[in-house]
């Protein structure tokens, strides 16, 4: 990729939410639709956005503009929760949360002390995210902190915006995965030097969960949380009944598990927490009060057969929330695919998720997950220029589905529905492009 020291210009339409917004009702006034608009990037920031009437002042001569008169424009999508040395045990067949992680997990993970293949691994990674739309993503490494390298040179290359760590856990894994208390400091602590904010990359401090790490651990997670508090802290919470239960047993002295990391310093405003599927109202409120922020990941959830979470109830505590792939449980790297199951799971119980609040969860309300809202999900001017260009009829049953459509809601809800991979016509990182689909 060429450096970002040069313009960019992109013609077409565009879609995105303008801002924040406390209730999923509010959202349809914030929608912001140019049927036909401009965007223009400047070293990978927006400079001017608007339609192509208003353009014209502001369009600098002798440079080419990319025209997509035909697709749909939206921010870069946001995930929000995945694992990448997941990647290739995706789809695996049976289990239920702690049985899947020894049979599939810990073993597959176990190649990443080998920095060729966490190369190897990471790039694939990178260029599927690319494939999928996705633009920024939070990222569960190893315990190795090779494949934390690894991952950050594959995004450096392209500068692409990712949050990552290695995975602390010293107890109820496998010898090869486990570190201890210091080792699982110091190791963090040089990469927290090493690569957060520089660039675009950020660092989280990464618990896998409560029960493979020590009341030790935890206080040195703690620890490094008090010493870099702009870092993050990526863990899971309340995903599966057994795991509940074995926390529960693990540290009788706390009041709940989310109480066990709260104990432990480790909740707040960069604080993400995966799943969330069962928690109690003392931890709801408790999220609200810290302002940490939950990761919902319908794919995996369904697979896993973890349960369903209640979506609505986010907005009725005030919660932050974003969407995860949760690549390998989940089933897809595609924001696409993940909505249209959160679709799915809301309906099960009886609730609805419209549109407009998939898109909103998908750019900008992931964005305020991760506290990223001043720099990414929309189009406002000053931030980082990471979008996709969207086939809205990639297929012929879409096609023919979308010449049928009454309005854009109607034309973004089929694609959430039916959509994937195929409909990714170009994903834009900074500015520039960086995947571009060949037919």
């Amino acid at each position: 990729m060429s450096s970002s020291a040069q313009t960019t210009i992109v013609r077409g339409r565009f879609l995105d939410i303008q801002s924040l917004v406390q209730q999923a009702q509010q959202i349809p006034e914030q929608v912001r639709y140019l049927e036909d608009g401009v965007l223009i990037s400047e070293n990978g920031k927006i400079k001017w956005f608007g339609t192509w009437q208003d353009a014209q002042p502001h369009l600098p001569e002798n440079i080419e503009i990319q025209h997509y008169p035909e697709q749909l424009i939206v921010p870069g999508f946001i995930d929000t929760h995945i694992h990448y040395p997941q990647t290739e045990m995706v789809g695996a067949y049976g289990e239920q949360l702690l049985s899947w992680l020894n049979t599939y997990t810990f073993p597959t993970e176990l190649q990443f002390k080998d920095p060729a293949y966490a190369q190897n691994i990471a790039q694939f990674f990178v260029q599927e995210l690319l494939k999928n739309g996705t633009t920024t993503a939070l990222v569960f490494c190893t315990v190795h902190p090779e494949s934390v390298d690894a991952l950050f040179e594959a995004a450096e290359r392209i500068q692409m915006r990712l949050i990552a760590g290695k995975v602390l856990m010293d107890r109820h894994a496998p010898d090869g995965l486990c570190d201890t208390p210091q080792s699982a400091y110091d190791e963090s602590k040089n990469l927290i030097e090493k690569w957060h904010a520089k660039g675009r990359a950020l660092y989280a401090i990464t618990p896998r969960f409560a029960p493979t790490s020590t009341p030790e651990q935890l206080e040195k997670a703690g620890q490094l949380k008090q010493e870099y508090p702009d870092v993050y802290v990526h863990t899971h919470l309340s995903e599966n009944k057994d795991e509940i239960a074995w926390v529960k047993s693990l540290y009788p002295e706390q009041k709940s598990y989310l109480d066990v990391y709260h104990h432990y310093g480790l909740t707040g405003q960069r604080s993400v927490f995966a799943h969330c599927v069962h928690l109690e109202q003392e931890e709801w409120q408790c999220m609200h009060q810290t302002d940490s922020a939950i990761a919902f990941c319908p794919t995996s959830n369904l697979f896993l057969g973890s349960g369903l979470f209640p979506l609505k109830k986010t907005w009725e505590q005030g919660v932050k929330v974003g969407l995860g792939t949760d690549i390998g449980a989940g089933t897809s790297f595609s924001l696409l695919q993940t909505v249209n199951e959160a679709y799915k799971v809301q309906q099960l119980q009886g609730d609805k998720l419209s549109a407009y609040e998939a898109l909103y969860h998908a750019t900008i309300g992931g964005a305020k997950a991760l506290d990223l809202q001043d720099q990414l999900g929309n189009f406002n001017v000053g931030k980082e220029a990471d979008f996709v260009v969207l086939n809205l009829k990639a297929t012929a049953l879409q096609s023919l589905r979308q010449s049928r459509v009454k309005s854009i809601d109607d034309a973004l809800f089929a694609l959430f529905t039916m959509g994937d991979d195929r409909n990714i016509e170009a994903t834009y990182i900074y500015g520039q492009c960086a995947y571009q689909k060949t037919e």
